[in-house]
């Protein structure tokens, strides 16, 4: 199982992308913190009922649906001020991301961008204001943050140009994306500089690395890898996450030495709003607790908290791949960060 990594990226200059052409579409979900190679945790869903803060907006809305009319996105283009925020791929992160900012900044608008309408009321309800279209009409925002998976896209790259032609220049563009792309897969050590693999060499990571040239284009270089798309290595919360997706399995065939890197949602999200705010340019954070665990470490805390119904019986694999132990004293330093969750026993005290 591949760790991921939140990786922002940044401009190095105050230019301003111009628009691209663009056919691709975006996923309304966010798999931070989940294996590249598929997603055990896509049937989970999480309720952020203690984050339905209703707020005004400046959407046109149909009565039925809750849904903003999409011909009232060009025919009345809202007001973006000057710390105005786009979420591209409003999923669980991106949610939090959007909450944490709203609470930051008083009276700032957050705009979701979504691969179709089936979330649009829930969104209208916490504040932030969706539609389809966002990426696709003229509109420039200060702040972008991408954290939608290359999994519903044919071309993850074309969408990232697109998200980044919507970016003004002046705020702070983050790109979510995985620690996959370093090249270490011994259960060695890994930072922020560690070498990523050559392109071709795995296709999967292939998807990444020209995603990552593509917001190098335009001078931005976040790499956001909080350990679980590929650096964010398993995002969790109390019903999401790889120890949930372990716990229902009871017993699954991967060896229990491989290393993973943990981070909690809220976490991840406190220091994608921590990079924002500061306008960093031309740099990469990882985003990480610093308390790398095997598997079998993890889930032998998950059997003695005693706070699941469940209990996980054991790992059988030999001879897949190991994995990274992540480390973000430097990301910690220069963004001012610290977690929430120092540790994912400490997390799992909290529950």
């Amino acid at each position: 199982m591949m760790g991921t990594t939140l990786c922002f990226t940044f401009t190095t200059t105050n230019a301003v992308p111009q628009p691209i052409n663009f056919s691709g579409n975006f996923c309304n979900t966010l798999c931070l913190g989940l294996p590249l190679t598929s997603n055990p945790f896509s049937h989970c869903r999480v309720k952020l009922s203690s984050f339905s803060i209703p707020r005004k907006t400046h959407l046109q809305v149909s009565q039925n649906s809750l849904t903003p009319t999409e011909d009232s996105i060009s025919s009345s283009p809202p007001s973006i001020g000057d710390n105005d925020l786009l979420v591209v791929g409003p999923g669980v992160l991106g949610r939090l991301v959007a909450h944490k900012w709203q609470q930051e900044i008083p009276g700032c608008q957050v705009f979701g961008q979504t691969i179709t309408t089936d979330h649009h009321s829930e969104l209208i309800q916490l504040g932030i204001n969706p539609s389809l279209k966002w990426i696709e009409a003229t509109h420039k925002f200060p702040n972008v943050i991408f954290c939608a998976p290359p999994s519903r896209t044919p071309d993850y790259a074309d969408n990232i140009r697109l998200a980044a032609s919507s970016w003004n220049g002046e705020g702070c563009i983050l790109f979510t994306s995985s620690s996959a792309p370093y090249d270490c897969s011994d259960n060695g050590p890994c930072n922020e500089d560690t070498p990523v693999v050559p392109v071709g060499r795995v296709p999967r990571i292939d998807v990444l690395l020209k995603a990552e040239s593509v917001i190098l284009e335009f001078g931005v270089i976040i790499v956001t890898k909080l350990l679980s798309h590929g650096n964010l290595d398993q995002l969790h919360k109390a019903d999401r996450g790889a120890h949930n997706y372990y716990l229902e399995k009871g017993i699954v065939d991967t060896r229990p030495d491989h290393i993973l890197n943990l981070i909690h949602y809220e976490d991840a999200a406190s220091l994608s709003v921590a990079i924002l705010k500061k306008k960093f340019r031309g740099q990469i954070f990882l985003g990480c607790d610093n308390h790398p665990l095997s598997r079998q470490e993890m889930m032998d805390l998950v059997n003695k908290s005693g706070k699941f119904s469940k209990k996980f019986d054991r790992f059988t694999g030999t001879n897949d791949h190991l994995g990274k132990r992540l480390n973000n004293t430097r990301t910690r330093g220069e963004v001012g960060w610290e977690p929430k969750y120092p540790s994912f026993a400490h997390f799992l005290e909290s529950i």
